[in-house]
């Protein structure tokens, strides 16, 4: 069962033919912006890693990867729920150094997710991962790489306007950045999501710091795995979605653990077992390089540059039947 918003009077901003044109157009014009401003070069991926390895991501940790067995290999596989993990591991095996990094077309399956007008369980992001210096783990160079990423991206929406001139869409590049204590401060009678609503609606772009650790309150704001982003130097970059009236959440984030945050924040998640899989064990023993890294939506960011109502319109998936049905009525195509 999904949930659905289909805002009054809402039609289609395009014919599904122009809207391929559209979608191709962005996605091969922000993946060239993206890897100029970050300095990463395109690589391929995995779509599924070996069960055990502590490779995959574990999101929330309740979600359940889809997984198969594979005779000829003798092995166990899971399809990525991100490569979060992956990424670093290739930054070492393939001969990556300081200041350069990678991107990949990153495609996942998260069978668990419950679907709305901005959740599938088909994920279609740009996974990037980059390698930094020890002086470079800090906040300035987080904030720096946000600024560069929402670059970017408007960058491509001003691209998209000259060639597609019926899509009048104006982002903003000044970020607002608070840390979600900060947020929870400031609207202490909101839930999480109605705080990122009410920021993003009065800054039109945000960065919001600091995701996966416990709050004043004892809660977090929202839920990150403890084995990849720093919870104290990571975060999210909120765009305001004017078809649907709400941030609509483009890139997760953030500069990687080292080894005491490591240990740190698996002791905080209760999951200090993971500690003896491959991956952590050679994060624990300094093998692996220092990293920032993140993904950005691409469906994400073509609802937001077209002015889509419901993610079907730009990519295809699976969908209930009240979502069927609803989006029918209202004449709207979901691919």
């Amino acid at each position: 069962m999904s949930s659905i918003i289909i805002p009054e009077g809402y039609r289609a901003p395009l014919s599904v033919y122009e809207m391929q044109r559209v979608i191709e157009f962005i996605k091969s014009s922000f993946q060239m912006n993206l890897g100029s401003a970050l300095n990463l070069r395109r690589v391929s991926a995995p779509l599924f890693v070996q069960s055990g390895s502590g490779l995959n991501d574990d999101l929330n940790g309740y979600e359940r990867p889809v997984s198969f067995d594979i005779p000829a290999a003798e092995a166990d596989a899971q399809v990525v729920h991100s490569l979060a993990k992956w990424k670093r591991l290739a930054l070492k095996r393939y001969g990556f150094r300081p200041g350069k990094g990678l991107f990949t077309d990153m495609n996942a399956i998260r069978r668990d997710e419950s679907l709305d007008n901005l959740h599938s369980i088909y994920v279609d992001q740009w996974d990037w991962e980059k390698i930094i210096r020890p002086e470079e783990r800090n906040e300035d160079t987080l904030q720096r790489t946000v600024r560069a990423i929402v670059d970017a991206v408007c960058e491509t929406a001003d691209a998209l306007c000259v060639a597609f001139p019926s899509l009048p869409m104006k982002l903003s590049r000044e970020v607002f950045f608070i840390s979600t204590q900060d947020l929870a401060d400031l609207y202490p009678d909101l839930t999480p999501k109605q705080r990122e609503n009410e920021i993003t609606r009065l800054h039109k772009t945000v960065f919001l710091s600091q995701i996966g650790g416990a709050l004043r309150d004892g809660k977090p704001h929202d839920g990150r795995a403890p084995d990849y982003d720093d919870w104290t130097m990571n975060g999210d970059i909120l765009m305001w979605d004017d078809t649907l009236s709400c941030a609509l959440e483009i890139s997760s984030m953030g500069i990687r653990v080292d080894a005491p945050a490591l240990e740190r924040q698996l002791e905080a998640a209760h999951c200090t077992e993971r500690r003896q899989l491959p991956f952590h064990q050679m994060l624990l023993n300094g093998e692996l390089p220092l990293t920032m890294g993140g993904g950005i939506g691409q469906s994400r960011l073509c609802m937001l540059m077209i002015g889509t109502c419901h993610i079907g319109e730009v990519q295809s998936s699976l969908w209930d039947p009240d979502t069927r049905s609803a989006c029918r009525q209202a004449g709207i195509l979901l691919l």
